[in-house]
């Protein structure tokens, strides 16, 4: 059984929660007997071998010369050098981890065409929900079904926007908006003003991706219950959650412990983007100077269009000498250093589907502070092996970071309640089945 694996991206690429996950199934998978690839879009072409796994870099086109390219079918290079790919592999399955220009429903549709099974993994709330976050007006957790007006009118906010202003475009004759995409005038008000068209093209790629893929898996249960919404059978999706990427020495399962006396050691790990909430930890701290805390942030830079925010956390780091940004570690990594802090802070400010993060915490038997949202209120049980924090509310964060500076006895009743986390091998067991299903 040969399966090609296409994630956003892939190493030498900054490598997120998604391909991590990606790489650490593909290794399972092959411990049984199963041939992997894993594909990712690049700007040229590529071969080569990382962790004994197989890797293909496709060339996708370097300019977008139409904004439907990024919210409809995708990139029509990408999908022309993803069939040479075939040509030479010609998978017995192939495994969407992703859905972006590059990851797109014409490769989908081509695999078809070819009568390869596809299987799609719905791994970020930016799938379905053209804002990325599935926080309605940025602020309320939305109930996920995708509506023109309503979708069009939160994305034109999310980018700033006044939002009566963005009520009034959404009222717009659809005329104006589909003239407007067909003239490809962008930027500013002209992307404003075709928003809604725009909205429409990803919504019905979305719609179309989710009937032509074979199975849905879903890691998570906001998950399934969003895609039933939006009318995908229910029978077409499996939840099955993330596990732990790597194998745990049983040294380190037990965590270094605090004394009363030293700072309460936060630690983050993640993307440096505004839907991680770094910001919202940061001023959270800032706002009570003299709490004994320290935080270390081990951010990964993953995207280009997050600079200006990168700087802003820069800027607002070298306010305070007790946070201190960190280099990323390797993910093979991440749960030895764990085992160096009191707790795991994932302010999260969007749905996220699980974090991964949270699982390797659980492996250093490290509580969790979290945003009270998606995946992470699913993993967390609050009181019991971590907090659960109001996601957006600075106070709420000073307030709870605060408490656990005065009662380090928390500490360890919450280390008390973790649980060791489920490994990627029972992932992979449960894919193969999937996987026999639809090949047989």
């Amino acid at each position: 059984m040969k399966i090609i694996h296409l994630p956003f991206c892939f190493y030498p690429d900054a490598m997120g929660g998604t391909e991590v996950y990606v790489e650490a199934l593909a290794r399972e998978l092959s411990k049984q007997g199963i041939t992997n690839i894993i594909a990712a879009p690049s700007f040229n072409n590529q071969s080569y071998t990382y962790n004994q796994l197989s890797i293909r870099r496709f060339a996708i086109s370097s300019e977008i010369k139409y904004l439907k390219e990024i919210y409809g079918e995708g990139d029509r290079l990408g999908v022309i050098e993803f069939g040479k790919i075939l040509d030479q592999e010609q998978p017995d399955l192939i495994h969407f981890h992703a859905f972006t220009r590059g990851v797109s429903l014409r490769m989908v549709k081509l695999a078809k065409s070819r009568k390869i099974p596809v299987i799609f993994t719905y791994h970020t709330p930016t799938v379905s929900c053209q804002r990325g976050t599935l926080l309605q007006w940025g602020t309320q957790v939305c109930d996920g079904e995708i509506q023109l007006s309503k979708c069009t009118a939160c994305t034109l906010q999310g980018l700033g926007v006044n939002r009566n202003i963005a009520n009034i475009i959404t009222y717009l004759p659809s005329i104006v908006s589909k003239t407007l995409t067909q003239i490809n005038l962008s930027g500013g008000i002209w992307t404003a003003l075709q928003m809604k068209e725009l909205v429409n093209c990803r919504s019905q790629a979305f719609r179309s991706l989710m009937k032509e893929v074979d199975h849905i898996i879903a890691v998570c249960d906001w998950v399934k219950n969003i895609l039933i919404i939006n009318q995908v059978p229910s029978d077409k999706i499996t939840v099955i959650r993330q596990g732990l990427c790597q194998e745990i020495r049983e040294d380190l399962r037990q965590s270094v412990g605090n004394e009363q006396n030293k700072p309460l050691r936060l630690v983050f790990f993640g993307r440096i983007d505004p839907t991680k909430g770094i910001d919202i930890l940061i001023e959270a701290l800032m706002a009570e100077p003299k709490l004994n805390v320290t935080l270390d942030i081990y951010g990964i830079s993953q995207s280009e269009f997050s600079s200006l925010y990168e700087n802003n956390i820069e800027d607002l780091v070298q306010k305070d000498d007790r946070i201190t940004l960190k280099n990323p570690v390797s993910s093979n990594m991440v749960v030895e250093t764990m085992k160096e802090y009191d707790l795991l802070a994932v302010p999260s400010q969007w749905l996220e589907t699980g974090p991964m993060v949270i699982l390797e915490a659980f492996a250093a038997k490290v509580p969790v502070i979290g945003s009270n949202l998606g995946g992470i209120a699913e993993l967390i049980k609050h009181d019991v092996n971590g907090l659960l924090v109001e996601a957006n509310s600075i106070r709420s964060w000073t307030t709870v970071i605060g408490e656990l500076c005065d009662n380090r006895n928390k500490l360890n009743t919450l280390k008390s309640g973790i649980n060791p986390p489920p490994q990627m091998s029972l992932v992979a067991d449960r894919m193969k089945l999937i996987y026999r299903t639809l090949i047989t």
